[in-house]
């Protein structure tokens, strides 16, 4: 049965117009108790209920607003693109409403409630759910364009790196100094960039005909997972010779781990992230890494998204941009692997 503000109304014993009002975001406006706001959004939350409000027949009028979800504002990656995206729709005349889903499939689901009784114009999301239909089903209402991660089997728009092309590029070059002990740390496994990321990893060794000695371990994308995989890794009886962290953060946890271990980067373990940030030069020594072309991605995530705003149809544009190798002083070359 599909949820409306009726059904709503009949199971919390609220008027309509009552149910519309805190689900519009206007409570305060008409003095709701917090009591009643509170039962209308959670009977809201259980049923999953999407605000029909914004079925184009009863839109009324642009809000200048855009919807910006992440999975972690902590984590410099994601801060990094919120600010060219916050940039490029403030330039265009739209303010941006960020929600951070903590890496939640269900915190986006209540992210993207309250953006649509807001009215926002459209979204951009970092989905961190494994199917994209949630997101198609909001598609229809308010235009919705996919940034960093995507989905294989979809219609969606979105913007991404060629992640497949990095991991193999990263792996490639290590491969390429004599490394074959190499641990790939991950991030979230099923995400369609660290998926990608793994694949070309596999490849490359794969192609170098040591596809038996992969090392995929982790699962997030977080200084703890890049820290105790680090740590694991290093107290093997055959410790790795180089690692590819998956995400600058990953990387970060990766360091802490080889200096507690009393170990040097290049000298005893050489280290690669994917990944881009300023502070990656003044680490010691600076880390080499796969970049990503984050001010274009963004600026593009946006540019699509207010053309299918203005011109009132969905795009279905798929792009997925190079990524640059920044060499620097973290990888040793090795004779016969050692």
């Amino acid at each position: 049965m599909k949820e409306t503000l009726v059904t709503i109304s009949k199971r919390t014993g609220f008027a309509i117009s009552t149910v519309s009002r805190v689900l519009n975001g206007q409570a305060e406006k008409y003095r709701i108790s917090s009591k009643t706001v509170e039962l209308i959004l959670e009977e809201a939350r259980r049923c999953d209920y999407t605000p029909s409000l914004l079925a184009k027949g009863l839109r009324m009028k642009h809000t200048n607003t855009l919807g910006l979800l992440i999975p972690s504002v902590a984590n410099p990656y994601f801060a990094d693109i919120s600010s060219v995206v916050i940039q490029e729709a403030k330039s265009r005349g739209y303010t941006v409403m960020v929600v951070d889903t903590m890496e939640n499939e269900a915190n986006e689901r209540e992210g993207i409630r309250t953006m649509l009784s807001r009215r926002v114009d459209g979204i951009v999301v970092v989905p961190c759910g494994q199917t994209p239909e949630y997101l198609e089903q909001v598609n229809r209402s308010v235009p919705v364009v996919l940034i960093d991660r995507y989905f294989e089997q979809t219609s969606l728009p979105y913007v991404s790196t060629d992640n497949y092309c990095g991991g193999m590029d990263a792996t490639r070059m290590l491969l390429k100094n004599g490394h074959r002990n190499i641990v790939c740390i991950q991030g979230v496994p099923y995400s369609m960039p660290n998926r990608q990321r793994v694949r070309g990893y596999l490849d490359a060794l794969a192609q170098e005909g040591i596809e038996g000695q992969a090392a995929v371990t982790g699962n997030d994308f977080s200084i703890q997972n890049g820290y105790i995989e680090t740590k694991l890794a290093l107290n093997r009886p055959d410790p790795p010779t180089a690692i590819f962290a998956l995400s600058n953060t990953i990387l970060l946890g990766a360091v802490k781990a080889i200096r507690e271990s009393g170990l040097h980067i290049p000298e005893d373990i050489s280290l690669v992230s994917f990944d881009n940030n300023p502070y990656l030069d003044f680490l010691v020594p600076a880390i080499t890494r796969i970049s990503q072309p984050l001010e274009d991605i963004g600026k593009m995530a946006v540019k699509l998204l207010l053309e299918s705003i203005q011109e009132g149809k969905r795009s279905q544009t798929q792009i997925q941009l190079a990524p640059n190798m920044i060499l620097c002083d973290s990888v040793r070359p090795l004779l016969n692997g050692k």
